[in-house]
């Protein structure tokens, strides 16, 4: 196990935003039973709201990884290091309602501090977050042209607000990150 250190998230919001632009994140989240379910995510927001740290995620209701975060009020966002991009890919085309997706990327879910869904050993920056806040998404509240290019199909997101209560690194992560 790489050893970890805990970091402020505005020490490593800028990578993690360019990974997530350039590559991708994984979303985990866990159902009833505990069982970890991880998603590709490319849309997301790190800022301060209402005085705490938050990270906002977007997961339309047809996700499998939607249930979950009803389920459990968590989630974790896991910034993949070199080596990943086919797991990150995998992750954001199969359901994990049909497959076990840790164990067919070779993830080890690592277990958290204050939050059921685990990190994962393999990611060089993981942050935990718990549901403080969601709301879906307006269809006639958005633009025309996002309307058209993001939802064709009515599968409109909910935003999910985490408030980051932890934020760990594996050292010399930014020798690690895949870009």
């Amino acid at each position: 196990m790489s050893e970890r250190v805990e970091l402020s998230f505005t020490e490593v919001s800028d990578k993690t935003l360019e990974v997530m632009r350039e590559l991708g994140l994984l979303l985990v989240s866990v159902d009833n039973e505990g069982k970890p379910n991880a998603m590709t995510i490319g849309w997301g927001f790190i800022g301060i709201i209402w005085m705490k740290p938050v990270f906002i995620v977007a997961v339309r209701p047809s996700r499998h990884t939607y249930n979950l975060l009803e389920q459990t009020g968590d989630f974790t966002v896991n910034v993949p290091a070199k080596g990943l991009e086919k797991a990150v890919e995998y992750c954001g085309i199969v359901s994990g309602r049909d497959v076990d997706k840790f164990r067919g990327c070779k993830l080890t879910p690592l277990p958290s501090k204050y939050v059921k869904s685990p990190l994962i050993e393999e990611c060089v920056i993981g942050y935990e977050c718990k549901i403080i806040y969601k709301f879906d998404l307006e269809a006639e509240k958005l633009p025309s042209s996002v309307l058209s290019v993001c939802y064709p199909s009515g599968d409109y997101h909910r935003l999910y607000f985490g408030e980051i209560l932890r934020v760990v690194v594996v050292k010399d992560f930014e020798k690690k990150l895949p870009i």
